[in-house]
């Protein structure tokens, strides 16, 4: 695509923007309960809208070439980024679930089921890329000095059995290649004898060998052609890739470069515009400095003239935090800014009475004052739905109205090479000169006007007064102490790493953890019957908690803070792949807190203190962060069995949670537990430190079918149509992605591979490896959804779904008697 075409789309993109923007004010309206079908659906059609948006301000950020235009991109995205996220929790609060069926809304909206995957933006990795060669650098120098310690490698010791089996099976092996060897040799002798017998028998003379060769020749054409035609009508309605594999590479190999080179071209324009920032700003401190400096003195002064003469006394001068001389400035008569001064004056004043009123009235009155607003909330949270304050939204409309005045109406000839536009420069770094002068001006005019209240006030026989100092605000939250106050950080993250808590994280790609969505939801809901969430679903949800929110600072300031999420799901659907993806995809440093892995590490309590503000210490320093906690039901566990005594899971459980707490919306550090045992977990303490919990179920039928064709051809098969995916994915009917895996890689063998020409693949050839292992049950997955529906989220779900269901007999009965 060319500039022009990028420019189009970003037009384009403003022309939605600007109807979403309009759509927003009416959802902040609270909506009775008896809306809530409606209400969900605007939720997410607006859902969707902003999905789309974010995928094309992604493409024209890691596009465009213009510096200044690519800047304002920026904050569109994370903007549109986190506006997404806090869709995404109204209709968790909305829906009272984590998974979402909009198969029904995308059908309404003429959109595909492509549309619902979450974008990633892609400068989540190119542009921190630097910082992560630094960061594995400085951790591959801490892991070549501990090597000589912590790295004397053991061969692993086998139980004589396993010895024993292991001996017995190449023994076989061995005597089965050569038995093998032999019967060839055997069965080849046989051949030759019998092709010597059937040459001395069957003589054909000349027209009846050249019709037998004309038989087999015309059947073997036709053949082909009718294999051909039918490969073709596939290939026209889009039942089977093209064949020219190589084209399509080759295309998307072109595509590829034309991307780089544009990538490559951005780093030269914002060289460009980096230095010519600093030039603009030097030249203009030169020679506009000591003029706007003036100015600024004159109007000052006029300011306290005026004032003077009104009042008969000289203003307070505005405080930094208010603007300072910034009032002045703001196209303000001295009146004005008089009446503004005084109002704040008056507002802290009454601030103070009512505090001290507050303290004077009895705990009585307070505990009854809290029963009631914590009643009125209760009764608006049943009978009202609204959408909860943006942070995104300003962010949003006022990026929107910069495009609108600068680039909207901005005709690229006037920059044909995309570099900057000097007089938008210029603009922008005298507002930034006028504010480093202003704050010097201040400081110079606050000493000014003392000195003429001094001035005056001994003139007129006054005594001075001394300026009062204001008292600093406390806090809420109490600093967390420093316990390695003493210690650099390298020595914490070689002490981690020689522990085994701070690992580096296998590359695993979050498309790599494949699944199809839920094409029935929506009818499963009007039937009152709540579906399981799909894989795609869970991919969705993982990409919205962990990754969009871990990936950039902005986006995580303006998202919901959410600090942990729990994984449930029985072994093998792919927990852990999970975590993993997520260190991939935003270049997060990994931190295993597993019981298993601590086992013998820190002990006592004050080790554990110790170990637990290393983690959270580096984590934030080494941001962004992930915290993984494998079996995280052992730190809840109700009763701790025998051989976990040991271990001591639950050590971690008190300091952990206080840890957690600390964590504020700029700290890029998340934990995530995976367990598949939750029900011997205590249920107050589990949801109370993770805030989202994600059931990860065992693939539906649509997921398993792309499952196989995923792993199969990831594997180096061919799906050719004598392999019929569709029995494969009904027999494997409960069988976890973990154990779809296995089967493939133990059925596609290299030697199976290299005999895929000759013998394609059935379905027949998965089924036998796919029987040694052992599915998830239907109980215990219904031990989990069982489990999940107790969590504060599953019940109050189940407690809506027993409403609707009893607003629907009383219905029925309404209909009944008037019949």
């Amino acid at each position: 695509m060319s500039e022009g075409a990028y420019q189009r789309l970003w037009d384009s993109s403003h022309l939605i923007l600007q109807e979403l923007l309009d759509q927003e004010q009416p959802l902040l309206q609270p909506v009775p309960e008896q809306e809530r079908q409606f209400f969900q659906y605007r939720l997410s059609s607006l859902y969707l809208y902003y999905l789309g948006l974010l995928r094309r301000f992604d493409t024209l950020y890691d596009q465009m070439v213009q510096p200044q235009k690519r800047r304002l991109l920026r904050r569109l995205l994370d903007s549109v980024a986190g506006r997404v996220l806090e869709l995404k929790d109204d209709l968790v609060r909305a829906d009272l679930c984590e998974t979402h069926c909009l198969d029904q809304v995308l059908q309404d909206l003429k959109l595909t089921p492509a549309d619902l995957e979450v974008p990633i933006p892609k400068y989540f990795m190119l542009e921190q890329s630097s910082a992560l060669r630094d960061q594995e650098h400085m951790l591959a120098e801490i892991l070549s000095r501990l090597e000589p310690v912590y790295s004397r490698r053991r061969f692993p010791v086998l139980h004589w059995t396993e010895a024993i089996i292991l001996l017995q099976s190449a023994e076989r092996a061995r005597q089965g290649r050569l038995r093998a060897t032999f019967m060839r040799e055997i069965r080849k002798e046989e051949e030759r004898d019998r092709k010597i017998q059937e040459e001395g028998q069957n003589q054909f003379n000349q027209d009846e060998a050249a019709v037998t060769v004309q038989k087999v020749w015309k059947g073997y054409l036709q053949r082909k052609r009718t294999r051909q035609d039918r490969r073709t009508e596939m290939e026209f309605i889009g039942m089977l890739p093209s064949p020219n594999q190589v084209e399509h590479l080759g295309i998307m190999y072109q595509a590829g470069l034309g991307e780089e080179v544009r990538r490559l071209r951005q780093l030269e324009k914002e060289e460009e515009f980096q230095l010519a920032m600093v030039k603009t700003y030097d030249s203009l401190r030169e020679t506009e400095g000591p003029y706007i400096k003036e100015k600024m003195k004159e109007q000052i002064r006029q300011w306290f003239i005026e004032c003077h003469a009104l009042t008969g006394r000289f203003p307070d001068y505005p405080d930094e935090s208010s603007g300072g001389s910034y009032l002045i400035f703001a196209d303000k008569t001295p009146e004005q800014v008089k009446m503004e001064l005084e109002v704040q004056v008056q507002e802290s004043k009454k601030k103070d009475q009512e505090k001290s009123k507050g303290k004077e009235k009895g705990k009585k009155e307070k505990k009854k004052k809290k029963g009631k607003e914590a009643k009125a909330r209760k009764g608006e949270a049943d009978t009202t739905l609204k959408v909860s304050p943006s942070k995104s939204v300003p962010v949003i409309n006022a990026g929107h109205e910069e495009y609108t005045n600068l680039w909207k109406n901005r005709y690229e000839s006037l920059h044909p090479n995309q570099s900057f536009d000097s007089e938008t420069l210029q603009v922008e770094k005298r507002k930034e000169v006028e504010q480093e002068i202003r704050i010097q001006v201040d400081e110079l005019m606050r000493q000014e006007l003392k000195n003429l209240r001094l001035a005056v006030d001994r003139e007129e026989g006054r005594p001075s007064k001394a300026p009062k100092k204001k008292a600093g605000k406390k806090t809420g939250k109490k600093k967390e102490k420093d316990l390695t106050s003493d210690r650099s950080m390298d020595s914490l993250f070689e002490e981690l790493i020689g522990f085994g808590v701070l690992k580096k994280s296998e590359t695993v790609a979050l498309k790599d953890f494949v699944g199809d969505c839920l094409y029935l939801g929506s009818t499963l809901n009007l039937a009152n019957k709540l579906p399981m969430p799909s894989l795609f679903d869970v991919r969705q949800n993982v990409a919205l908690y962990g990754v969009l929110r871990l990936g950039s600072p902005d986006i995580h300031s303006m998202a919901p803070l959410i600090r942990s999420i729990l994984l449930v799901g029985p072994s093998g659907v792919g927990k852990r792949m999970l975590v993993k993806a997520v260190c991939t995809e935003t270049g997060a440093n990994l931190f295993d807190l597993s019981p298993d892995n601590l086992q013998g590490k820190y002990p006592g309590k004050t080790g554990v203190q110790m170990l637990v503000h290393i983690v959270f210490k580096a984590a934030r320093y080494l941001q962004p962060s992930v915290i993984w906690i494998g079996n995280a039901e052992k730190n809840f566990y109700k009763r701790i069995p025998k051989e976990d005594k040991e271990m001591d899971p639950k050590r971690i459980k008190k300091d952990l949670t206080k840890a957690l707490r600390q964590l504020n919306p700029g700290d890029r550090v998340m934990l995530i537990g995976t367990t598949d045992r939750p029900q011997v977990a205590e249920m107050k303490g589990l949801c109370r430190t993770y805030e989202r919990v994600l059931l990860v179920p065992r693939p539906d039928y649509a997921s398993r079918y792309v499952l196989w064709k995923h792993m199969i051809e990831a594997r180096g098969g061919q799906v050719t149509q004598k392999l019929d995916i569709s029995a494969l994915a009904k027999v494997s009917d409960g069988y976890t992605p973990g154990c779809i895996l296995q089967a493939v890689h133990a059925a596609l063998t290299e030697r199976r591979l290299l005999r895929l020409s000759k013998r394609p693949l059935v379905a027949s050839e998965f089924l036998g490896h796919l029987a040694k292992l052992e599915p998830v049950h239907r109980e215990e997955e219904e031990s989990l959804k069982d489990w999940y529906f107790k969590t504060p989220l599953g019940k109050r779900r189940m407690e809506l779904s027993k409403d609707q269901d009893a607003a629907e007999e009383a219905k029925l009965a309404k209909e009944k008697k008037r019949k």
